[in-house]
């Protein structure tokens, strides 16, 4: 009876990862045989109101920049907190908070930040789009840097502790360094986490068709444009939003893929 409920179950596995597998590969392929043939020299040489990509391209990088200049330290200092002094039932509390805003809905944060900078600043903005970004990311980094600090042998800081070592050179010069190729992955899949995110900037930095640096209004963004394109009547807009989506895509493929690759770089070694 076991043989035969094994049988089903793996069956039922089986045909439950070609299913999905195949609707991944029937959206990659349809993204890439609309987005391929859109895609030319010119979009990353004019900016969206010539019918370019280069505003939008530099705008979602400088906010997903600043919201990493700001979570990359808070997060990892945290983690740092959290395994190395953190005692007692509020750090349970604070991993269990941690992992709730990992799962929150990217659109919910992107409503916080509108009502908490947004509605103040009388307007949205490149600085509101990149705080929304960075309170996504600071729980991905909290986590990943807890759990690789914690993967780093006991006998690692009690040998640091033994040669006379104060707490703080351990954690830096040791702990750290035994798991930081672990510590960079994970930034890596946070930042490729962000860089996609389209939710939070609707209400936050909404976009703009032209070259701005000015993080105190509108700022271009990728992924609101490709929504806005998607949605326009003109046959071009919509090549232009798979064009998007496709370089989009590309760039969040390579950033997981880089991610990956220090990864597996480091089992490798072990």
């Amino acid at each position: 009876m076991r043989l035969y409920i094994n049988k089903i179950v793996l069956f039922l596995s089986t045909l439950s990862a070609i299913v999905g597998l195949s609707f991944l590969g029937w959206i990659l392929f349809t993204l890439i045989a609309k987005g391929i043939t859109s895609v030319h020299f010119s979009l990353f040489m004019n900016d969206l109101v010539d019918g370019g990509l280069r505003n939008l391209i530099v705008g979602q990088f400088v906010m997903a920049g600043i919201a990493s200049f700001i979570a990359i330290p808070i997060g990892m200092l945290a983690g740092i907190y959290l395994q190395e002094y953190g005692r007692g039932k509020h750090v349970r509390v604070i991993r269990d908070l941690s992992d709730i805003m990992m799962s929150a809905p990217s659109i919910v944060i992107g409503a916080f930040v509108y009502a908490i900078i947004v509605i103040p600043m009388g307007g949205t903005s490149g600085f509101a789009g990149a705080i929304s970004l960075a309170i996504m990311m600071i729980p991905i980094i909290i986590n990943t840097t807890d759990n690789m600090l914690s993967l780093v042998p006991k006998e690692l800081r009690e040998a640091g502790i033994a040669l006379g070592a104060s707490k703080y050179r351990v954690i830096l010069d040791i702990i750290i360094k035994a798991a930081k190729v672990g510590i960079v992955t994970g930034l890596l899949l946070s930042f490729a986490r962000i860089i996609g995110e389209t939710a939070p900037l609707l209400f936050t930095s909404e976009t703009s068709n032209y070259f701005t640096l000015n993080l105190t209004e509108s700022f271009p963004s990728l992924t609101v444009s490709i929504y806005d394109l998607a949605n326009d009547p003109q046959e071009s807009s919509r090549d232009l939003a798979w064009a998007g989506s496709f370089v989009l895509t590309v760039m969040v493929l390579t950033i997981n893929l880089m991610g990956r690759f220090l990864s597996n770089n480091k089992k490798g070694k072990l």
